[in-house]
């Protein structure tokens, strides 16, 4: 335990937060400081003194200059940098800083050439697009280099310097790097006739370790920090620049506000900038010098908290080696390892210790890989602060999971990008799981996390092969019927229930009025969703077809609102929608389309209030074409397809996909604003057997209305129960006269975890359905289908289809293992 440990607060993502105590954050982007210590000390400072531009020469103007000088040589205290070899520029983030630097060698007059390390940030492997040539080097290629062959022999006198970048630890696995690597290079390439300039990404290794530059073996020429990843607040970066290297900058053109001393205008034009100091020169406009001033509260508190950062780097080291080895223990019932860690052997010339940052994927008991985004939704359903991808360390990751350059194409063209939700396009992962511990860890945090990936993804059982299906098929008339119908006509709102005796439309895009409308954000273009914004589960829609509006109203207790509810007409008539540009571009589900703008402001402003969003309410219609329109997702998964039976959630060996050959697959369903496909069903009994699952693990049953589903079935036979997850195995069925095609299972995120009458988060129903219908790593409840038209069945040509409650559900086909 470090001195003044406060359980219950952690940095996110190096943000100073104060968190329930009952949260566990293991991607800490640094340590964080109490915020009473800190953030109070900070206030009391602002309410207290009056601080002005440090440009002017008034008083507050004055006092400001003064701290932030102050500030500035603490700063270089607290990295141990000798303020007579360098100078510290504030910059907004490390790669501000790092920006800076390649600036100043892009200005050089006949640039420069440069080489990077392969486990390089994004943001140092960009300088590479501003050079003259530009080499990645991998551990082997800078021990070539500092054995004395140079990478740049072939272009050796193209530019007028070199620069070499390189991560002091990376934040991929936490491997340190020697320090030592920017002096011994620069005296291998004391002979060759052009100066080589060394930038060193300190980022990750500040967070938690003493950055010490008055060590003989420091000798780098520019190094990036990150102050939010040391502190937690203010979020800001410095830039320190030795001093024998402020050259560099002599040739930067652009000046700004505050950098010179004389500027001219008009026939003749020149400026003398300020000499005196660098940062003076490199400091273009009014600094954020609020945010510089925090950071002496936060260099207070830091001291007084944990006294040094080597007491720091010990907690985090102890901890990192307990969740190392906390994973490592962790095995399936056959045997085989749960979790794969990416560790690399320290460098020989660097210390024994990697750093507090722990990277590894998971495998089921098959030896498949879970998905990340599987892991990372119940991560959160958990409240742990995790991060999974990439990690913006394109080498880092490419070398440890083995990723060739054509995998990486072959993942693009398939449509991987950062942020989606497919990651294992290939069979191999693109990405890691990283926990990363800071100096508010704790040990139970650790044991948490541990205790978390076993709860979920260990499997103590062994799936069997079987030749009959794992529940039979009800396929006799009369036996189930349509227990409750509802459309969501605004995406992600709540629904509205069709009553008893109304007959109902169903359309190709599914069921009439369904998810015709969305909300969108006026700033991104993101269509809202309950898994960020959970309130709009209580807009609720009244459908009034006499009158031909939708009448939405907030359903909240307690609170007033301005406008208790709105009138939406059901018309598409063109003056309801923006003259000027009727579609607006949008994104659903991360798909672009295109929406009619609703043009009245007591609309959009009757959303923006009672939600306290900044949107637009937008519409869909059907009969679209290109990006007016969209086709369904939803495919028949493994676990429908395949004879081995889920008896343990993730049990299913990988194969290939079948080849594209149901029509559904070959002709797409038409869909709005659904996510995957026109309708969504559950059966009931389905839930029951769920919510007796819940109640075993201590937790509250959930209402049908949690899935959100268009048409609940039910059984009307006594031994109902026996029914459940049958819709897994069903092919087609018809409802009343109305045949409909099953397109697959319908995959569960986190907004089930939304109650549908309060919009409270929770955990339940995800936390056991990720125990008990997970397969293939991905969970499943209720099934996709669409209308099938039939030639000589169903509803005659001069009708649209109907159905509505109470109506006869009839199964017709079933899908018996290994079919397809």
């Amino acid at each position: 335990m470090l001195k003044g440990e406060l359980p219950g607060m952690f940095a996110v993502q190096g943000q100073h937060l104060t968190i329930n105590i009952d949260c566990v954050y293991l991607d800490h982007a640094g340590s964080t400081l109490s915020s009473k210590s800190l953030m109070d000390c900070f206030a009391a400072e602002m309410t207290s003194m009056l601080y002005g531009n440090p440009h002017s020469a008034s008083s507050p103007s004055q006092q400001t200059a003064m701290r932030i000088d102050d500030i500035r040589l603490a700063l270089l205290s607290f990295f141990k940098a000798d303020p007579s070899e360098y100078d510290l520029v504030f910059v907004p983030n490390a790669t501000a800083g790092v920006k800076l630097v390649v600036e100043a060698m892009r200005a050089l007059p006949s640039g420069y050439i440069y080489a990077y390390h392969q486990a390089c940030h994004t943001s140092v492997i960009g300088a590479r697009e501003d050079s003259q040539f530009s080499t990645c080097l991998d551990d082997r290629g800078v021990q070539s280099w500092l054995d004395g062959t140079d990478p740049f022999h072939v272009v050796s006198h193209m530019s007028s310097a070199r620069l070499f970048s390189y991560s002091a630890q990376s934040h991929m696995d936490g491997r340190r790097n020697p320090i030592s690597w920017a002096g011994r290079l620069k005296r291998v390439t004391a002979d060759q006739g052009e100066r080589l300039f060394t930038l060193l990404d300190a980022a990750s290794l500040g967070a938690t370790s003493q950055l010490d530059l008055s060590s003989p073996d420091f000798a780098a020429d520019f190094t990036v920090l990150s102050l939010y990843k040391i502190f937690g607040f203010p979020d800001l970066g410095v830039l320190l620049v030795r001093r024998s290297a402020e050259t560099v900058f002599d040739n930067k053109r652009y000046f700004g506000g505050g950098t010179v001393d004389m500027v001219t205008c008009g026939t003749e034009r020149w400026h003398v900038r300020k000499s005196q100091f660098l940062h003076e020169r490199l400091e273009d406009g009014t600094l954020p010098f609020h945010s510089i001033i925090a950071v002496a509260a936060a260099l207070k508190a830091h001291e007084r908290l944990f006294g040094s950062m080597h007491r720091i780097s010990a907690h985090t080291s102890y901890l990192a080696t307990r969740l190392r080895q906390g994973l490592r223990d962790l095995r399936h019932r056959n045997g085989l390892r749960v979790c794969t860690l990416y560790l690399s052997e320290p460098h020989q010339a660097a210390s024994d210790e990697t750093g507090p940052i722990v990277s590894f994927n998971i495998r089921n008991s098959c030896g498949d890989w879970v998905s990340l985004v599987e892991f990372e939704k119940l991560a959160i359903l958990k409240k742990m602060h995790i991060r999974t991808g990439s990690l913006c360390c394109p080498g880092g990751i490419a070398s440890a999971l083995q990723l060739e350059p054509w995998e990486l194409m072959k993942n693009l063209s398939a449509g991987y990008r950062c942020g989606t939700e497919s990651d294992t396009l290939t069979g191999k992962p693109h990405g890691v799981i990283r926990a990363s511990l800071g100096a508010m860890s704790t040990a139970s945090d650790v044991d948490r996390f541990v205790q978390f990936v076993q709860d979920f993804f260990v499997e103590n059982t062994i799936a069997a092969k079987s030749s009959t299906p794992r529940l039979a098929i009800n396929t006799a008339a009369g036996h189930l019927r349509v227990k409750t119908m509802t459309i969501f006509p605004i995406k992600s709102c709540g629904g509205f229930f069709i009553p008893a005796g109304n007959s109902w439309e169903v359309r190709a895009e599914g069921l009439a009025w369904d998810r015709e409308w969305c909300l969108v954000h006026r700033g991104s273009g993101q269509a809202l969703s309950q898994k960020r914004y959970p309130r709009m589960a209580l807009l609720r829609p009244f459908l009034d077809l006499e009158r031909r509006i939708l009448r939405v109203s907030l359903d909240e207790t307690g609170r007033e609102v301005a406008l208790p509810y709105v009138d939406i007409p059901l018309e598409t008539d063109p003056e309801l929608f923006c003259a000027e540009s009727r579609r607006i571009p949008a994104r659903v589900c991360g798909e672009q389309v295109h929406a009619l703008k609703y043009v009245s402001e007591q609309i959009n402003d009757f959303f923006s209030s009672t939600l306290g969003v900044p949107c637009i309410l937008a519409r869909f219609p059907p009969g679209g074409r290109g990006l007016d329109s969209r086709t369904s997702k939803a495919r028949l998964q493994k676990h429908q397809r395949t004879g081995w039976l889920p008896s343990i959630p993730g049990s299913f060996p990988w194969m290939p996909s079948p080849p594209d050959s149901d029509s559904e697959q070959q002709n797409p369903s038409k869909i709005l604003l659904s996510n995957e496909s026109p309708i969504l069903l559950v059966h009931s009994a389905s839930v029951k057997v769920l919510n007796r699952e819940i109640q075993e693990r201590g937790g509250d049953a959930v209402s049908e209305s949690t899935f959100r589903a268009n048409i609940v079935v039910e059984s009307l036979s006594e031994e109902g129960e026996d029914q459940a997850y049958a819709e897994d195995s069903w092919s087609e069925l018809r409802i009343g006269s109305v045949d409909f095609k099953l397109l697959g299972a319908c995959r569960r995120c986190q907004m089930v975890c939304v109650d549908q009458d309060t919009a409270e988060r929770r955990e339940e129903p995800l936390s056991t359905l990720a125990k008990t219908r997970r397969f293939d790593g991905k969970v499943y409840f209720g099934a996709h289908m669409r209308h099938e038209k039939r030639d000589g069945g169903g509803a005659t040509s001069s009708l649209p289809p109907m159905i509505e409650v109470g109506d006869v559900v009839t199964v017709y086909g079933g899908a018996t293992p290994g079919e397809q």
